[in-house]
């Protein structure tokens, strides 16, 4: 799999959040999805989205906490 960066995830995901607050709510009018359902899974993207900015804030110190977990592997 190609290695896609966070600002791609990020854009990807801004990108289906946008589609699914134009989409869900005519779905839910024409009986074609509740909406339970349709709160739950824009409950799961924006989850996504707040993870995604989370690492992207955090890259730094992410990356620096793997690389000496790293080390302490190679020992």
């Amino acid at each position: 799999m190609k290695k896609i960066s966070i600002i791609g995830q990020i854009a990807e995901i801004e990108r289906e959040i946008a589609m699914r607050e134009r989409v869900y709510p005519e779905r839910v009018r024409t009986g074609k999805m509740r909406q339970a359902e349709a709160e739950m899974l824009m409950e799961r993207a924006l989850a996504i989205r707040a993870t995604l900015m989370f690492c992207r804030e955090h890259e730094a110190d992410i990356r620096a906490f793997m690389a000496s977990r790293a080390e302490v592997r190679r020992g």
